[in-house]
């Protein structure tokens, strides 16, 4: 079960740093993604973390998005800079152990969280 936290309201330009917290021994032998998906758009993978550390970002947030994980608090931190208002969306983490080329490529992950909103204001 994955739990994310950390969304609100901020101002065009600042940032934000949202949590998922899983439960269950498997977190560090997960990859674990941060995906977004605004009204009315597609779901989109903005950044993921391998098990082993290897990092992935959408070309929208890189530069301006680190993914970064805590295996001894089993969770996972997405921390936002430079915020846009295009990065209004609901935020979900992910969770999968297929082989990391695959799950960047595919972007399909097995386990999801609930989404936590993220809203920009211009």
């Amino acid at each position: 079960q994955l739990q994310a936290s950390g969304g609100g309201l901020v101002q065009a330009g600042g940032s934000l740093r949202l949590s998922c917290t899983a439960s269950g021994p498997t977190f560090s032998s997960s990859h674990m993604g941060w995906f977004r998906q605004a009204a009315g758009k597609e779901r989109e993978l903005v950044a993921a973390i391998s098990s082993g550390g290897r990092l992935s970002f959408s070309d929208s947030v890189k530069g301006r998005f680190t993914i970064s994980r805590d295996n001894a608090r089993n969770t996972v931190y997405l921390q936002m800079n430079s915020l846009k208002p295009e990065d209004t969306a609901v935020y979900y983490c992910a969770a999968d152990q297929s082989p990391w080329l695959k799950v960047v490529q595919t972007k399909m992950f097995a386990s999801w969280g609930q989404g936590t909103q993220v809203t920009v204001s211009s």
